[in-house]
């Protein structure tokens, strides 16, 4: 890392930057780190009430930066691994990953282990997101007794608006049932009709093949799922029905086709008016967008289009930056910290989380020294806990 991190400040948009060759990033792409505020917005609130901003300045660096991160576990118990990342770098939000099928006991004791490691000298004693992917079809993490087996997106869309919504709610309900309070789903992608798309169309993932079905039925497992207090996710942020492989097992993946104003977007910004708690950005690049950058590298993509052109103030992730193919030409240390620059906010190492030590003590080493990347770890963490205090996970920790 260059020792002028802490300097090479410049103004963009009205608002402070750092220019990216002080912060070393030299890897594959060269990136310029998004516009942020300069620290925690101002709030007013009730006496005694605890919010995300008192959550926030309570706690150290080293806790603030630990909410940017979420590790994965098997939901069939919990990872050793997992487990000390929540003791000693902080971090402050879990994966269920892999299959658990045999029913509520595995997935409600890993939870349970994953809690018992949130304490004072850890997290601030602030609760955890604890996510899986609950899509249906082939990707569903929980299954077994007291779980619905859910059918793929494709069949789903085929439901009126208020099934859909009252199925995601009952989901929702098994979720919570078992100590999740958080799933990263719905896919709002869309693939066309007889497209070949390796990660979406290949599995029936998608809702519909038209922008209009995709719109309506994500749109109503997310009202279906947040009515039960369960955080959703909308995914992959600007699209990944289009790509021709499968950003996990491929590098270098392009979309030709979706553009900032595209109608492949309108599903985010339905979601975005159906007030979703988080949207995950893609791992692809986008040619008529940003072709220089990943999606969850690019700038434009996050800053410009999801959070200035779209007017999104919540929380952005990125997709498993540990394993996948697509993140192959950075160092884990540089996944993050690309990911951060370009305004994403939680990071997710969910395959293997053994790499989210480096990533994490790589974010901390340049945010004790540059005036920016502080701001920049203070505005992360306070999209984690927002969503946090919106789930009601704060409560009276004040």
């Amino acid at each position: 890392m260059s020792s002028s991190a802490g300097r090479g400040h410049a103004q963009h948009r009205g608002r402070t930057t750092l220019a990216a060759a002080a912060v070393g990033l030299v890897a594959a792409a060269t990136l310029t780190p998004a516009a942020s505020a300069s620290g925690p917005p101002t709030t007013t609130t009730a006496a005694g009430t605890c919010t995300a901003l008192t959550m926030l300045r309570r706690m150290t660096l080293e806790q603030r930066a630990g909410q940017v991160f979420m590790a994965g576990t098997p939901a069939t118990a919990a990872s050793s691994t997992t487990l000390g990342l929540i003791t000693t770098r902080h971090i402050g939000n879990a994966f269920l990953s892999g299959r658990s099928t045999g029913g509520t006991a595995a997935p409600k004791a890993t939870t349970a282990a994953l809690r018992a490691r949130v304490t004072s000298s850890s997290t601030s004693s602030t609760p955890l997101l604890i996510s899986t992917d609950q899509e249906g079809g082939a990707v569903q993490v929980l299954q077994g007794s007291a779980f619905t087996r859910i059918p793929t997106a494709l069949v789903q869309g085929g439901s009126s608006a208020a099934t859909e919504q009252a199925n995601a709610a009952t989901w929702a309900t098994q979720l919570r049932d078992v100590g999740v309070n958080m799933n990263l789903a719905p896919v709002a992608d869309t693939v066309p009709p007889g497209w070949y798309n390796p990660p979406i169309g290949s599995y029936d993932r998608e809702y519909s093949h038209y922008t209009s079905g995709v719109s309506v039925s994500s749109g109503a497992v997310i009202r279906g799922m947040q009515s039960r207090g369960v955080a959703t996710t909308a995914k992959h942020f600007p699209s990944l029905g289009q790509v021709k492989a499968n950003t996990d097992t491929t590098s270098n993946v392009h979309d030709s086709w979706v553009a900032r104003n595209g109608a492949s977007v309108n599903p985010f910004k339905n979601a975005i008016a159906q007030h979703v708690s988080t949207i995950m950005v893609s791992s692809a690049y986008y040619d008529l967008i940003d072709g220089a950058n990943p999606a969850v590298f690019s700038g434009p993509v996050v800053t410009d289009l999801l959070k200035g052109s779209l007017g999104y103030g919540g929380l952005v992730m990125t997709d498993d930056v540990s394993t996948a193919r697509a993140m192959t030409p950075w160092t884990p240390a540089l996944r993050a910290q690309n990911a951060l620059a370009a305004g994403v906010d939680l990071v997710l190492g969910s395959a293997d989380p053994s790499v989210v030590a480096a990533m994490y003590d790589h974010v901390v080493s340049i945010a004790r020294i540059s005036a920016w990347w502080n701001a920049r770890v203070n505005d992360a963490a306070y999209s984690v806990l927002l969503v946090k205090q919106q789930q009601g996970l704060l409560g009276n920790l004040c």
